[in-house]
């Protein structure tokens, strides 16, 4: 392990931070140690500057709490460890096809993804991963227990991952960052996202492990504050679509040309734009099926 990877430990469980707190395209290597297996959470990129001694040669398992390329960066060096995903994600892990159909981009901004996932992300799929469901458990001894609460928005398949009884919930991208909710891929669903936010405070939970920034809250209080005001980047997204129709009826090129999740002056990847319309393309669902904004041919307007 590099000396420089700062960590922390919560009973059975210790917290690998990723470079700035785990900021993508790293994240948090969480590990947790029961009497009879030791189990990691995804496989971030600050995995593999973890030792043999607390990764290889240490994890026995892997469980998935959902399938993005950061997420799958350790997996080469657990060759022969069991990969646990749900089953909404699973074929996502299995193999590259899967995984084109998960972000669902077009040809050309996938192809181009693809040596980015060798280049950065050591990306291996894994055509032997298990699927498992909402409500899955698994014994590591010792008292030490997983459960898997599915929680999608994300992806398809995201869940929190509960380690019992010790109430620490690793939540995964539901990661309270100031960019807000992240629902721009194929698999992803904005309705979804916000019933998961609504159900992510019902966890029976005294620390909380994020993915990515924060990385841990220990305090009920704080990880409140946080979730309003993640939550609240959906309501503020939606605002600023509807100003923009303020000026007059637009059509969704427009719309994603105009930049939405990305800041002002952003040059989007192709993979990038794809996001852009997905999650316009909701908002908009939204707005229609509320009678907000309707849709005259290829441009949408606000209802009088």
């Amino acid at each position: 392990m590099q000396p420089n990877t700062p960590s922390a430990t919560f009973g059975p469980v210790t917290v690998y931070f990723g470079e700035k707190s785990g900021k993508y395209p790293d994240g948090n290597q969480v590990i947790v140690h029961g009497g009879d297996t030791v189990v990691a959470f995804d496989t971030p990129k600050v995995a593999n500057r973890l030792g043999a001694a607390v990764f290889d040669d240490a994890v026995d398992m892997v469980i998935l709490g959902h399938v993005h390329e950061d997420h799958m960066c350790g997996l080469h060096r657990l060759p022969r460890a069991p990969v646990h995903v749900h089953e909404a994600d699973v074929d996502a892990a299995r193999s590259w096809e899967g995984l084109r159909r998960h972000f669902g981009y077009p040809a050309p901004a996938l192809d181009a993804f693809r040596a980015k996932l060798d280049d950065e992300f050591t990306y291996m799929p894994r055509p032997d991963a298990l699927a498992y469901a909402d409500g899955a458990e698994w014994d590591l001894g010792g008292g030490v227990r997983v459960r898997a609460v599915h929680l999608p928005g994300h992806t398809a398949g995201h869940c929190a991952l509960i380690v019992e009884p010790h109430g620490i919930a690793f939540i995964g991208d539901m990661d309270l960052s100031s960019f807000g909710p992240y629902y721009g891929d194929a698999t992803s669903n904005l309705g979804l996202f916000r019933q998961s936010l609504a159900r992510l405070p019902e966890l029976d939970a005294k620390v909380w492990i994020t993915s990515h920034h924060k990385g841990v809250y220990t305090e009920r209080g704080a990880f409140d504050d946080a979730l309003r005001a993640y939550t609240a980047r959906l309501d503020e997204r939606e605002a600023g679509l509807i100003e923009r129709l303020r000026a007059g009826p637009l059509s969704l090129d427009e719309l994603v040309a105009h930049g939405f999740l990305y800041p002002a002056g952003f040059n989007p990847s192709p993979s990038a734009q794809a996001i852009e319309r997905w999650s316009i393309t909701q908002h908009l669902d939204e707005l229609i099926a509320a009678g907000r904004v309707t849709r005259d041919g290829e441009r949408h307007r606000l209802c009088a």
